[in-house]
């Protein structure tokens, strides 16, 4: 297919799905709740860690995660005692348990209690490449005293992780669109470095579309999708996130 007409296809994509509505169906409406900065990133960043398997199931364990923090998750992060994490005993989504839910607590508050914030833990040095990034990140999160089970729900593209959910949390922190669906509340990264969340739906439609041509999901194929969709935007390509996810959703190719 002609690249011209693979550029008219996701451009079209794009305008059908990038839409408000699609924030009613997606784990992203987590976040959409609260309008503090703050409040913002820990909802997002909780929804995106859990954001595997069914919508529906993904949108009701993030809702409870947040019930478990008093809806009030930057509060609860920076003022609750070590006692308090006990209420997340029972708390499961697949293989995200109670004790990483725990852990994800203790991570936050010492984060955020040491002044560097979840934005400020991405990275705020110019010309970071993504990957490294999101390995310094990780680095930063289990910096303080853990079981290694809990490792595993923070990806590391260094290690060759497509890091999907934590691609999909940078999209919603760091692009603006008109529609309203991503914040665009960070500023640390520009849109233009944002890499994109790679899954069933997107890798299916980019390799359909020939916009990617290696097998594996992995970064290196997030680096061949993000480049070839740099071509059609160079400063945002990753919009086109929305458009391959509905295309993959909604089985369309756009013909």
């Amino acid at each position: 297919m002609q690249k011209d007409k693979v550029k008219e296809i996701v451009e079209e994509a794009y305008k059908s799905f990038a839409r408000s509505s699609f924030i009613e169906n997606d784990p992203i409406q987590i976040p959409h709740r609260f309008r503090q900065k703050e409040d913002i990133e820990i909802a997002g960043f909780l929804a995106a860690t859990i954001a595997w398997g069914q919508r529906v199931t993904i949108i009701n364990n993030a809702s409870r995660l947040l019930k478990l923090m008093d809806d009030a998750p930057f509060d609860f992060v920076m003022n609750h005692q070590a006692s308090d994490r006990k209420r997340f005993t029972g708390f499961v989504h697949r293989t995200f348990s109670e004790v990483d839910a725990m852990y994800f607590m203790e991570s936050l508050q010492h984060m955020y209690r040491s002044g560097k914030g979840l934005e400020e833990a991405f990275g705020t040095a110019k010309g970071s490449t993504m990957q490294a990034r999101i390995h310094g990140f990780k680095d930063q999160f289990f910096s303080i005293e853990h079981l290694p089970r809990t490792e595993k729900h923070v990806s590391d593209p260094m290690k060759g992780s497509s890091a999907k959910r934590l691609n999909m949390f940078l999209r919603w922190m760091v692009r603006s669109d008109q529609e309203g669906i991503d914040f665009g509340i960070w500023r640390s990264i520009e849109s233009k470095d944002l890499m994109m969340p790679l899954d069933v739906h997107t890798s299916t439609v980019g390799r359909k579309l020939g916009l990617l041509t290696r097998k594996q999901d992995d970064w290196k194929a997030v680096e061949e999708l993000t480049s070839s969709l740099r071509d059609f935007d160079a400063k945002d390509p990753v919009k086109y996130d929305l458009a391959l996810f509905g295309m993959g959703v909604n089985a369309r190719l756009g013909h």
